[in-house]
């Protein structure tokens, strides 16, 4: 079976590319930038061909191209002119398009390929935080409007994950850890979006620290076999979809309780769900962070 989305709707367009659809009609219409197709039921859809060309053109248009002159270039060196620009300026946006279209394709090839054209500009880091950071926030917009699959999403965050591991491994094999400092880094039960914590212990690691990650929905009870160990330990937590509104003030009270027990421990947490928090309604051991850069920003 051939798994790869190759019929889009021009609000998949839009969502995949951030180009209005009024504005593709416009392009479509006046400048034939575009052909769409029609299925055997007379519906009308844009292939692969016209998604990839629709990013090159809004690169070219967004690099001070004018549509009137983009439309006057011939088909195939549309994409030669493209990767002529990103040698001379930033290659953020092509390179974001770029996994875009490894993650519709399934194409492990582009995605390697495009990683390591980065490594030659910007540290893993960088990458993180330009790259990875705005394109999984975009995934995660498109697997809402149902744009992509949870197979599409799937895909190319193994590929990232696979990514932040080997180059934690790399660190771990040349160092060691010089703090009496203890971060212990878990999601809560049935919270399974580890990529930013999987990040935030690389970082950690970089820097020298104790970091151990326990990864994905770990019950409170077994945070307590921690402090058997260690006596100075923060643990960091991302909060994506869980523990949901209605019971996450209980679950930091609950940990504040077990875990806290008027000893120095102190949790730190992230993600989507702190914006529903009363930050005044917090125990004193719960930091509130809005990103992984103030977080880590925060680490002396």
């Amino acid at each position: 079976m051939n798994n790869i989305k190759n019929q889009f709707s021009i609000k998949d367009l839009e969502n995949l590319t951030g180009i209005k659809a009024h504005t593709i009609r416009i392009w479509e219409k006046r400048y034939n930038l575009l052909q769409p197709k029609r299925t055997d039921t007379n519906i009308r859809y844009y292939d692969l061909a016209n998604f990839q060309k629709l990013l090159n053109v809004s690169y070219l248009n967004n690099n001070g191209y004018k549509i009137s002159k983009i439309a006057k270039i011939e088909e195939h060196k549309i994409p030669q002119l493209v990767r002529e620009i990103t040698t001379e300026s930033n290659i953020e946006n092509h390179s974001i398009n770029a996994f875009k279209l490894a993650m519709l394709n399934f194409d492990q090839s582009l995605f390697y390929k495009t990683y390591e054209s980065l490594l030659k500009e910007k540290a893993f880091e960088d990458v993180f935080y330009d790259i990875f950071i705005p394109l999984l926030t975009e995934i995660g917009l498109l697997w809402q409007t149902d744009t992509i699959t949870p197979a599409h999403e799937h895909f190319l965050t193994a590929l990232i994950r696979q990514k932040i591991l080997i180059n934690t491994e790399k660190i771990q094999s040349q160092q060691t850890n010089t703090s009496q400092k203890t971060f212990v880094l878990y999601l809560p039960e049935n919270e399974i979006h580890e990529l930013g914590l999987m990040f935030i212990n690389y970082q950690l690691v970089n820097k020298g620290y104790q970091s151990i990650f326990l990864g994905l929905s770990v019950p409170l009870e077994s945070l307590l076999d921690l402090k058997n160990y260690y006596d100075d330990i923060t643990y960091i937590s991302y909060f994506t979809t869980n523990p949901e509104k209605s019971i996450i003030q209980k679950y930091l009270d609950d940990f504040n309780e077990l875990i806290v027990n008027d000893s120095n421990i102190k949790l730190w947490v992230l993600g989507q769900m702190v914006s529903t928090l009363d930050l005044d309604s917090l125990p004193k051991s719960v930091s509130v962070f809005n990103n992984i850069k103030t977080l880590m920003d925060n680490i002396k």
